[in-house]
């Protein structure tokens, strides 16, 4: 980053959200935003939003996984639209990781494309 870029890098004191963090030590944590003004004070004119974090394990490793909590007002309805919010993230991963594939099937085959360099010892001098 420039050091210009560096120098316009600035909070937006009207979009100010305090963090916190609840887990039942099993499925996966939620996390919810709390909308607050400049003093730090809670901004009841915004709705907090809520995410909902898990991990799977898949063949390659541990894959995190998190989702936006859809309309939830309160920890309780977000503890019971973690479940869908985790399926939506499942079903948005397929979706991308199709996407992908698709991208990838369609592109054109040029010959030493991607192919590595030659060894040097094969090298014309």
């Amino acid at each position: 980053m420039a050091d210009s870029e560096l120098q316009d890098v600035q909070m937006d004191a009207a979009n100010l959200y305090r963090e916190e963090s609840y887990t039942d030590l099993k499925a996966g944590t939620m996390r919810k935003l709390v909308p607050v003004k400049a003093d730090g004070s809670e901004d009841p004119s915004r709705e907090p939003i809520f995410t909902a974090a898990t991990q799977i394990m898949t063949p390659g490793g541990v894959l995190p996984l998190s989702g936006e909590v859809a309309g939830a007002k309160t920890l309780a309805e977000a503890v019971a639209g973690f479940a869908p919010a985790i399926k939506q993230a499942i079903a948005d991963l397929r979706e991308e990781m199709a996407a992908m594939q698709r991208e990838r099937a369609s592109q054109i085959v040029v010959p030493g494309r991607n192919a590595p360099p030659p060894p040097p010892d094969l090298l014309i001098r």
